[in-house]
């Protein structure tokens, strides 16, 4: 288990009250509004394959970390782009693992490996290189047993709701499964379109990007009977699945954009756009200003049918262009950006961010907009909740700095509570518990200066844990 006071101030006094407040939280049930576990795994039930394939292999965080120090992805049977993958046994994966676990030292991988496999696998031996077979040798006995299957953990791990997220074109199956297996409130999906709206989704760009994105166009034509070659089809196709979605117990949207403009146009012009896109002619600019008019096109989407809208923007996706070329995507090649929210926005905020019928929840990858841009807008908008650190800030002392940076100006009621964001369906208690204590710890703080009293602050608490993502995300009372 954890040290009590892990993550708690060292200043004794702050150290005692954030244990009391830790104490209010510890044990509320997890919301998981946004995620990317496969939910086959939950549908099917499957045991976990062995522990190098549960913890390394599918975890980009671990990966590219260990390929900055040299270590080639195919030590890491990290699959390649055409599907193969090269053989090196899960074992010998573990190993080379192991033997670099040096390198994590102070990273929030390692805090959460280190959290995971004590607290869900009982492991307490430090892993080391000597020790990897004795700690590969504990979880894959573990994984044997039936508790450890992925059903039995997620009640375990007191989940009350955890959201997937799929494509327009993802014919829901596994969801439909997990509905008639009784468990369709509490595993849902996301609704995520980047690869119909996005003209260089892939990395792909210029003509090959725009040919590929026709023919996903075409497809989203072919699932719901809608003439998807004239934007006006287009726009009913899209509406018709995020019908589908809301029907099968989805509760929000997910924009994975480049940037976090926006664009209001007359109709004439988004249909060109949209016409040059699907003739091959769209340039790099068309590209943007699409994801742009999109954006404010989903937002209409979300007053009318209520779906959340969330969005995550900034990342340079494939920057390292042979580890895209070699592996594909989400294998940690990926590098933030420069966000611009207040202009970029703008536009979008204009049409809707006074309509109480929307709710967006933003996200960033540049922290120097917490309090300069960020903070503002959650705090001049009804319509604007700030999502948690994410991605490259989803670490204590980034958490740390979010409240710090944001909580004078947006308070926390602006802010949409922890969000995991992850693939490591195992990890998700310990990231939960960390942001718990790092939050107890902030408020420890405000109630040692007399800024607010303990209740206050159990309160609060109690609410950016668990009561304010059930409001937010729309998963109260299913």
């Amino acid at each position: 288990m954890p040290h009590p006071d892990l993550l708690f101030p060292a200043d004794p006094r702050q150290r005692e009250i954030a244990r009391e407040l830790y104490a209010h939280v510890r044990d509320l049930p997890l919301i998981s509004p946004h995620g990317h576990i496969d939910p086959r795994l939950l549908a099917d039930d499957e045991p976990f394959p062995d522990p190098a394939r549960l913890f390394v292999v599918p975890d980009h965080y671990l990966t590219r970390m260990l390929y900055s120090q040299g270590v080639h992805p195919d030590a890491l049977g990290v699959p390649r782009r055409d599907g193969s993958a090269a053989a090196v046994e899960p074992r010998e994966i573990w190993r080379t693992f192991a033997a670099h676990w040096h390198l994590f030292r102070g990273t929030p991988s390692k805090l959460w490996l280190e959290q995971t496999l004590d607290g869900v696998f009982g492991v307490t031996t430090p892993l080391t290189e000597n020790t990897a077979d004795e700690v590969y040798d504990a979880v894959a006995a573990c994984l044997a047993r039936p508790e450890f299957r992925p059903r039995a953990l997620f009640e375990r791990f007191n989940i009350e709701v955890l959201a997937t997220t799929e494509s327009p074109l993802d014919p829901l199956t596994q969801h439909a499964k997990l509905a008639a297996d009784g468990w369709g409130d509490r595993v849902v999906s996301t609704f995520r379109p980047d690869d119909v709206v996005d003209m260089e989704f892939g990395g792909l760009t210029g003509a090959t990007g725009t040919r590929a994105w026709r023919e996903r166009v075409v497809r989203l034509g072919e699932i719901t009977g809608e003439d998807t070659l004239t934007f006006t089809g287009y726009l009913a196709a899209l509406r018709q699945r995020r019908a589908a979605f809301l029907a099968m117990g989805t509760t929000s949207s997910d924009h994975g954009h480049p940037t976090a403009r926006t664009l209001v146009l007359p109709e004439r012009d988004k249909q060109e756009l949209f016409e040059r896109g699907l003739r091959d002619e769209a340039t790099a600019e068309d590209a943007e200003a699409f994801r742009a008019v999109m954006l404010v096109e989903f937002a209409r989407m979300s007053v009318d049918d209520g779906m959340v809208m969330q969005l995550h923007p900034g990342s340079v996706r494939n920057h390292n262009t042979w580890l895209y070329g070699a592996y594909g995507t989400d294998v940690g090649g990926d590098i933030p950006q420069a966000t611009d929210y207040v202009h970029g926005l703008a536009p979008l905020l204009r049409e809707f961010g006074n309509d109480p019928r929307l709710r967006l929840v933003l996200y960033t990858l540049d922290e120097t907009t917490f309090t300069r841009e960020l903070a503002p807008l959650a705090g001049g908008y009804a319509a604007l909740y700030l999502g948690a650190p994410w991605w490259f800030l989803d670490s204590p002392e980034a958490m740390r700095r979010f409240r710090e940076a944001v909580t004078e100006t947006a308070g926390f009621a602006n802010t949409a509570g922890f969000v995991d964001d992850t693939r490591a369906f195992c990890s998700i208690p310990v990231r939960h518990d960390i942001a718990r204590r790092v939050d107890a710890g902030f408020l420890a703080r405000l109630v040692a200066e007399h800024r607010l009293s303990l209740d206050e602050a159990a309160e609060t608490a109690a609410d950016i844990a668990y009561h304010q993502p059930r409001r937010i995300f729309k998963v109260a009372n299913r």
